[in-house]
């Protein structure tokens, strides 16, 4: 579907839309094919907010050493008028030697410079939120189908009602079927997988825990043993939440994609842990992972009330997130 698949190898690539994972995965995989056609080729980023005119004249001039390079200029609404004129006049005559990547949210900020752009014969990757629910199931459809699987409406439907609407989780939940089936997928297929919210409970307690907010997680977490939900993969889902922010802190300052080769896992994930890992220390992060490591013992020992341990797990993360705020 529109804004999943990558973009061709253009010159220019304004990747437009609100929806972080399709901004990301067109990113990804842009980068990807990049690196099919020359593996050595230098990928950096850089924020439009905080770029100058002068610095903009030096990422997009001939390099001393050659080669071809592709940067990726995030939150492209925010760049400055004299920023944007820069931009929008090399756009005219863009070196063939530089791929340039601009994410643009859509709005109404910075209009002008995304519609230049187009002008100027960017390829344009929608990464809109899908708003319908047959979009939805279209999306999940894809998902299926880009990992080789088939998947009917009917199945679609069902993973939507189980897992949410949100993409990343829906993307999640479409991994997880194709890792654990035949690609066959049929209702009956996400009614034995996806009993309650498994997913969706897992990492919304998870997210809400490693931020703080422990009024949300505790809502997510007892809605999920409210209808049903094995507290075993909640716990696997804290633990790996905590396990994900510690790799990624002690990975330090770098794009999600450049460290997502380092690290093995995709970007977006990355990009989500180094939001998360504002305000942590490493010693609240050493305190999170024992919490975790209690929580799993407890749940998976057969303790008398796996939900005081999950309850108990949630306080003692964000109280280590909070105990080590800088």
């Amino acid at each position: 579907m529109g804004g999943v698949t990558a973009a061709s190898l253009a010159p220019i690539v304004l990747v437009l839309g609100d929806e972080e994972l399709l901004a990301t995965r067109a990113v990804t995989e842009t980068i990807a094919r990049a690196r099919s056609v020359d593996p050595d080729v230098d990928v950096r980023e850089y924020q439009a907010g905080t770029l100058t005119v002068g610095e903009i004249a030096e990422m997009l001039s001939p390099s001393l050493f050659g080669g071809p390079r592709l940067l990726v200029l995030r939150s492209g609404q925010d760049a400055r008028k004299d920023l944007t004129g820069a931009l929008l006049a090399y756009a005219k005559n863009p070196d063939p030697d530089v791929h340039l990547v601009v994410l643009h949210l859509g709005g109404a900020k910075g209009k002008a410079f995304a519609d230049g752009l187009k002008a100027a014969g960017a390829t344009v990757v929608p990464a809109t939120k899908l708003k319908g629910h047959r979009e939805r199931v279209a999306f999940v459809r894809d998902e299926i189908r880009r990992a080789g699987g088939r998947c009917t409406d009917d199945a679609a439907e069902a993973l939507i009602a189980a897992v949410g609407n949100d993409l990343r989780e829906l993307a999640a939940a479409c991994s997880q079927l194709m890792a654990d089936t035949d690609g066959k997928i049929s209702s009956d297929t996400v009614a034995r997988y996806y009993r309650g919210r498994v997913e969706v409970s897992g990492f919304t307690v998870a997210d809400a825990t490693m931020v703080g907010d422990v009024p949300a997680a505790l809502e997510a977490l007892r809605w999920a043993l409210h209808v049903g939900v094995d507290p075993v993969p909640i716990a696997d889902a804290l633990a790996d939440g905590v396990r994900t922010v510690a790799r990624v802190a002690s990975a330090g300052r770098g794009s999600p994609y450049q460290l997502a080769s380092t690290l093995g896992m995709p970007a977006w994930k990355i990009e989500r842990a180094q939001r998360q890992a504002r305000g942590w220390t490493p010693e609240g992060l050493v305190d999170a992972m024992q919490a975790a490591a209690e929580c799993n013992a407890a749940v998976k020992g057969g303790s008398d009330d796996r939900a005081y341990a999950l309850e108990k797990a949630v306080f003692s993360v964000a109280a280590a997130r909070q105990g080590g705020a800088r």
